[in-house]
């Protein structure tokens, strides 16, 4: 459904919508927003391009001499928050970021992630479908309202009440979501205690990447309703799972086809040669694109032996041990799942990057290996070299020195994000290599 400035017009007026939030992310990944009042003075300037702010406030964009930016509202993107007070409601679009000169920003990802979809239009595809499982932890508040990694909950997975506690909260998120038009398909209790998914249907990716970032806001809100912190950390726990954000892939083309299936494959699993290619575009790349899809310090502790998430380069049909897999659905379903990605993801970021590794395996025909169907958990060092297994970056420190040896996953970036993204990582991993923690002084202090 296309949505035009009438409408934003109309709605602003039958919804008492008394302000609004022009939203965008950073290099980081973070939500921003400029908020302002919904007058028609202010909704002229914003339906007609001339919103501005201040771009050198933001980690990563620009510097304070060059710092005027416009947001550009992407008008399809219009939703009016179901939490308004008694002043009416607040609105939200988000937006692309351009400069005075009336071009699109190099360091907006949502604008770059638009750049690697005209390169996939090029090749000869329509569109570029996601379906995100994002998880996420909820936990106590203090008395003072801050959060604690106390959980209010001993579920494990798919348990209902009393043994999951936070089913009131996970259930009015999901009816929260459905009022703003998310057509959600499962909520659940995941496997670690205070543990949760909720998975909400496939969309374009452009959409889908939208449809992540009002997500995680909608999940943060309700959460603090319920007197719960809700946080998309990779690894908030020592002991437990960690929060994934598996991402399932799909192309499409012109004639409105899965690109990815084939009936008649010689190989038995109905995939095409595109989805071949694609998934040997995404096999190439995997280590040197994990800083991305993994992008912090603690993304790492997530990805270790024994808590379900991958940690070796590999690829099968139903065996859940490797990194991408391909689920049993076919025909328009069939679709390439990435097992890797953690939400703390920038998700423009991360498609993109997703998308041109694809795409480059589709046209430089790059073979996949052959799938592993055996536990790799279980395998000996010796029997993955042998299978050529080769295990994920284990470091953010290394992850960022291999993103910075892989020419098309820095084209995918674009040169303007790809060089705040490395310089913001090697100042957050020399923090963290520079901090004494609790693990060393319990280990070292009584033992020299």
């Amino acid at each position: 459904m296309t949505i035009t400035a009438a409408d934003i017009r109309r709605e602003v007026k039958e919804k008492n919508v008394t302000f609004l939030r022009l939203m965008f992310s950073d290099i980081a990944g973070t939500l921003k927003n400029v908020e302002i009042p919904a007058t028609d003075e202010q909704l002229d300037k914003v339906l007609s391009n001339k919103a501005m702010f201040d771009g050198s406030s933001i980690e990563g964009f620009v510097r304070i001499n060059e710092s005027d930016m416009f947001l550009h509202p992407d008008l399809d993107t219009w939703t009016v928050f179901p939490w308004g007070g008694e002043n009416g409601a607040v609105a939200g679009l988000i937006c692309d970021i351009y400069t005075p000169e009336g071009e699109p920003f190099a360091g907006d990802p949502r604008g770059n992630l638009k750049r690697a979809l005209r390169h996939m239009e090029k090749v000869g595809f329509k569109s570029f479908n996601l379906g995100p499982e994002p998880e996420f932890f909820l936990f106590k508040l203090d008395e003072k309202g801050e959060p604690t990694l106390e959980v209010n909950d001993r579920g494990g997975y798919f348990d209902l009440a009393p043994t999951d506690l936070a089913d009131n909260t996970r259930r009015e998120i999901v009816n929260v979501l459905t009022e703003m038009g998310f057509e959600v398909e499962a909520s659940h209790h995941e496997v670690a205690i205070g543990q949760h998914e909720i998975d909400f249907k496939y969309a374009d990716v452009l959409k889908a990447c939208d449809n992540i970032q009002i997500f995680k806001l909608v999940v943060k809100t309700i959460a603090r309703k319920h007197g719960l912190y809700a946080t998309f950390m990779a690894k908030p726990k020592f002991g437990i799972n960690g929060s994934g954000m598996h991402c399932n892939m799909s192309l499409f083309d012109y004639d409105g086809n899965n690109a990815f299936f084939e009936p008649e494959d010689p190989k038995g699993m109905q995939l095409s040669e595109t989805a071949y290619y694609f998934l040997g575009g995404l096999m190439k790349h995997a280590y040197n694109y994990t800083a991305i899809m993994n992008p912090t310090v603690n993304s790492y502790k997530r990805l270790v032996p024994g808590y379900e998430a991958p940690v070796y380069i590999a690829w099968a049909g139903r065996n859940r041990s490797p990194l991408i897999r391909v689920p049993a659905s076919r025909g328009m379903g069939t679709r390439l799942e990435l097992r890797s990605v953690d939400p703390t993801a920038n998700p423009y970021l991360a498609l993109a990057v997703l998308l041109e590794a694809g795409l480059d395996g589709i046209e430089n025909k790059i073979e996949a290996p052959a799938p592993v169907e055996s536990n790799i958990y279980i395998m000996t060092q010796e029997e993955r070299k042998e299978a050529g297994i080769r295990d994920l970056p284990s470091t953010l420190h290394n992850a960022v020195k291999a993103l910075q040896d892989d020419e098309v996953v820095k084209s995918a970036l674009g040169n303007h994000i790809f060089t705040n993204f490395v310089e913001a990582k090697k100042i957050e991993w020399s923090s963290y290599a520079a901090f004494v923690s609790q693990w060393e002084i319990d280990n070292y202090l009584d033992l020299y």
